[in-house]
């Protein structure tokens, strides 16, 4: 029997701009299929109070998504869970539909916010197959079991199932996204995205991608990828953006990828996250002429002694050629920093300022203290005693920084940096930077701004 499922979006964060909600997206899709019927509520967009909503529309069930625990950044350490908490209130109050909260926020710390919201069921991980599971078990009164990430209550305990990443053959190819919502996120950031494979084999120390998605990399046929580009060039998109973790995560996913933009004469720019090693020549070659117009480089540090504490398994020599390679093939490019992580001193952030002016043409956009989550390699080395230790609640967030560091310290080597160099970004930027970013995108500029923000640090005063 098909069923009514509100889905809403929590997200409210639009900074560095507003990101259309992709994985709510996938669970749309794979409902619709399995003969159910949808209504969306986007708190980003939908100005209607979910009270309101519930008013005029009476779901069977209530699905809540949860993108981001917290924004990452030490300075300011705003949550966004609240908001799913209140949301959850809400919803008790004015219905009896069951609800399910699920989303990669969510996902990291599932018990805990299935305590604290008093929601039904939480799915932890890839969830359009979970829900799909669950509302049929539910209607058969079958066992739940098998619904893989799935937790209940059971005769007051918990009960929790494995998580099992989704074989292609289960998982939506491109899901359909709703027009009034491609409207408003094609206006308000210029951009939609598109999600090429799942999983990360990488062992990044901070990293939860591979709790979210497991190890093993799950890549979608090329053609379907350029079909999906296709379709969003349909849908009045001009700029995509490819969220995978790593996109070069095979030298042939790299070049088939770009050979099916090719062929298609797909005219969309876009941009991806890049792993600095193992890049060639052909396959920038090859991603520019597909319309590869921006790299975000998740290369965390460029002193070589950091980098192996990171886990991040290469060097600034990768960083200094990867570099090279775009460049040469005139795609803007930047890199992420963690700085005051394992293995930090104030050597080796001098040493990566020093190795930063080696580097021609870039934004680096660094952040002190590396944000610690369950379930990573540097929870676990913290557990121990292998690194510093912390509080057990880390739902609220707390930040490592390397006992030869203090937080204070750390900051003011970043800002010691920009101060030298314009295109080194720390923290925020200012109330200016906001303006010229809405009167960008009103003259039609598409894609990351990271580029002139480097600009405005020339000639504008700098955030304290």
């Amino acid at each position: 029997m098909a069923s009514g499922i509100l889905l809403i979006s929590t997200n409210r964060c639009d900074f560095p701009y507003p990101v259309f909600p992709l994985g709510l997206a996938q669970v749309d899709t794979a409902l619709r299929r399995a003969g159910h019927t949808t209504r969306w509520l986007d708190c980003q967009c939908d100005a209607t109070p979910l009270a309101h909503v519930l008013a005029e529309y009476e779901p069977d069930w209530i699905a809540l998504s949860l993108r981001n625990i917290d924004d990452v950044v030490f300075k300011r350490r705003e949550t966004y869970f609240g908001a799913l908490l209140e949301l959850c209130r809400v919803a008790r109050a004015h219905s009896s539909a069951p609800l399910v909260l699920g989303g990669s926020g969510f996902s990291i710390f599932p018990e805990r916010l299935l305590e604290l919201s008093g929601a039904d069921f939480g799915i932890a991980g890839e969830g359009e197959g979970g829900l799909v599971q669950l509302l049929a078990a539910v209607e058969r009164e079958a066992t739940l079991d098998t619904v893989p990430g799935l937790m209940w209550r059971e005769q007051g305990r918990l009960r929790v199932n494995p998580r099992r990443p989704l074989a292609l053959s289960e998982a939506v190819g491109f899901p359909e996204r709703p027009p009034r919502l491609v409207e408003y996120y094609l206006r308000t950031s210029s951009m939609l995205n598109v999600q090429t494979q799942r999983g990360c084999a990488f062992e990044c120390c901070y990293c939860t991608y591979p709790l979210l998605e497991g190890r093993a990399h799950r890549r979608r046929a090329p053609e379907e990828v350029a079909e999906e580009f296709e379709m969003l060039q349909r849908l009045g998109a001009r700029y995509v953006f490819v969220v995978d973790s790593v996109f070069n995560s095979s030298p042939t996913h790299v070049l088939e990828t770009a050979e099916a933009l090719i062929r298609r004469e797909v005219k969309l720019a876009w941009g991806c996250f890049l792993r600095p090693q193992g890049l060639t020549a052909e396959q920038m070659g090859a991603l520019a002429r597909a319309g590869l117009t921006h790299i975000e480089f998740g290369s965390d540090s460029f002193c070589d002694r950091v980098l192996e504490a990171y886990g991040k398994r290469f060097a600034f020599d990768d960083i200094l050629e990867a570099s090279e390679l775009a460049r040469a093939a005139k795609i803007d490019y930047c890199h992420f920093l963690i700085a005051g992580g394992p293995g930090e001193t104030l050597g080796t952030l001098r040493e990566t300022y020093r190795n930063s002016t080696r580097l021609i043409d870039t934004v680096i956009l660094a952040l002190p203290g590396m944000r610690v989550y369950p379930g990573t390699p540097l929870f676990h080395a913290a557990a121990a005693g292998r690194v510093g230790g912390f509080g057990d609640d880390l739902l609220e967030p707390h930040f490592f920084f390397s006992p030869d560091l203090t937080a204070d310290q750390t900051q003011a080597e970043l800002n010691r940096f920009a101060a030298e160099s314009p295109n080194w970004i720390v923290n925020e930027p200012n109330a200016a930077y906001y303006r010229l970013a809405d009167r960008l995108r009103q003259k039609g500029v598409v894609g990351p701004l990271w580029s002139y923000l480097s600009l405005m640090q020339r000639v504008l005063p700098r955030p304290s």
